[in-house]
C-alpha cells in the first residue's frame, strides 16, 4: 500500500543520500527558499513516499498562484529511489491526489513529472520534455572530449584551436552585478524571437541559490562578456538553466568552448553529470531546434519524466482548458 509521510527538508534530504539519490535541486529546502521571495510562490510541503512503510521516492510541491488560483508545481518529483511501473506510478498519483485535496482547498491542479500517462492530462501550459542530454564530466579533460559524437569532438578542438574568448567561473562576479551578463540575454532573446525575464529573475536566482548551489560561466573577447551560462548544482548533479550569446560572435564557436569548459570546471569540482536541460523528440517538437547543438557533447540520449497534470477541481479544469484554447485561436 502507497502512504504518504509529512517531512522537512533536512528530513527528506537526508533520507534521499541514505538511499543514495541525489534530489533535483528543485526538490530541496534550498530552492523552497528562494521560491518563498518570489511574489505568489509558496512551499506547500514535502513527502515520503512510501510502500508498506518503505520509501520509495520523495516529492516536494511549490504553491503557485496564478490568475486568482492555486496550483502546485513539483519539478522533476517524485524523485524515484528506482524507476516504477505503470501501475505502482499510478497508485502514487492517486494518494497525492487525495492528500492534496484533502490538505488544502484552494488547489486547482497538481503539476507533477511522470513516467506514464494513466491518471494525468497535457499540462495546461509551458512545454514538458521526455528526453535530455546529461553528459559524464569525470576523468578529465580528455575523457570528456573523447566521449563525444565525433562532430562534438570536432566541433570543440576547432573552437580551442580559434575561438579567442577566455572562460572563466564568474559567480561571484555575476552575484554582484548582473547588469553586464543580462544584456547579452537581451540580445538573445531579440535574435531568437523571446523576451527575457526581468533582470531580477535571474540575478535574485544565483543570489538565492549561492555559490554552493548556482554557477555563472561566461565567456570574454577583450574583456567583453560574449556568451554566459547559469548552472544550478546540487550534489554532483549539475543543470544548465540558463545561456545567452552575443549576434557578433556566432561564428566563432563561442557555445562550444564555454559549455566544454563548463564540463571540465564542473568535472574539477566534484562534479559527475551535466545536464543540459531538455531536447526535442515527438512530445516536444518545439524544441527540436536544440538537438543539433546539445546531441553532440554525447552518444547518449537521456529518457526523463516529462511533466503532467492531475486535476483536482475537475470542472473548474475543464473551464481553464477551454479559456486557454480560446485564448490560444486569438
Amino acid at each position: 500500500m502507497i502512504t504518504l509521510e509529512r517531512t522537512e527538508y533536512p528530513q527528506m534530504e537526508a533520507a534521499a543520500t541514505g538511499a543514495g539519490v541525489t534530489l533535483p535541486i528543485e526538490q530541496t529546502g534550498v530552492w523552497a527558499k528562494f521560491q518563498a521571495d518570489i511574489p505568489g510562490r509558496k512551499p506547500w510541503g514535502a513527502y515520503l513516499i512510501k510502500r508498506d512503510g518503505e520509501t520509495i521516492a520523495f516529492i516536494a510541491f511549490i504553491d503557485m498562484e496564478t490568475h486568482g488560483y492555486h496550483y502546485l508545481r513539483s519539478m522533476h518529483g517524485p524523485t524515484w529511489i528506482t524507476k516504477p511501473d505503470e501501475a505502482l506510478e499510478r497508485e502514487a498519483i492517486d494518494v497525492i491526489a487525495a492528500e492534496v485535496k484533502k490538505t488544502d482547498g484552494k488547489v486547482a491542479f497538481i503539476r507533477i513529472d511522470t513516467w506514464f500517462t494513466d491518471g494525468t492530462v497535457p499540462v495546461l501550459s509551458t512545454v514538458p520534455y521526455d528526453q535530455t542530454v546529461v553528459i559524464d564530466v569525470t576523468g578529465g579533460d580528455d575523457a570528456i572530449i573523447t566521449r563525444m559524437k565525433k562532430r562534438g569532438r570536432r566541433d570543440v578542438r576547432k573552437a580551442l584551436r580559434e575561438c579567442p574568448a577566455e572562460v572563466e567561473d564568474e559567480t561571484k562576479q555575476a552575484i554582484a552585478d548582473f547588469r553586464e551578463y543580462y544584456d547579452v540575454m537581451v540580445e538573445t532573446g531579440k535574435r531568437d524571437g523571446f523576451t527575457p525575464a526581468p533582470i531580477t529573475d535571474y540575478s535574485d536566482m544565483i543570489e538565492a541559490l549561492g555559490a554552493d548551489h548556482c554557477r555563472v560561466f561566461a565567456a570574454r573577447i577583450d574583456g567583453r562578456v560574449v556568451a554566459w551560462s547559469i548552472v544550478t548544482v546540487n550534489g554532483t548533479h549539475a543543470v544548465r538553466y540558463y545561456a545567452g550569446m552575443r549576434n557578433d560572435v556566432m561564428r566563432l564557436h563561442v557555445t562550444d568552448k564555454l559549455l566544454y569548459s563548463e564540463c571540465c570546471i564542473l568535472g574539477s569540482q566534484g562534479i559527475t553529470e551535466y545536464d543540459l536541460m531538455g531536447i526535442g523528440s515527438e512530445l516536444a517538437p518545439s524544441l527540436n531546434g536544440l538537438n543539433e547543438f546539445k546531441c553532440k557533447f554525447t552518444e547518449d540520449i537521456t529518457p526523463v519524466a516529462a511533466g503532467r497534470d492531475i486535476p483536482i477541481k475537475k470542472a473548474f479544469y475543464k473551464a481553464l482548458k477551454i479559456a486557454k484554447a480560446a485564448k490560444d485561436k486569438l
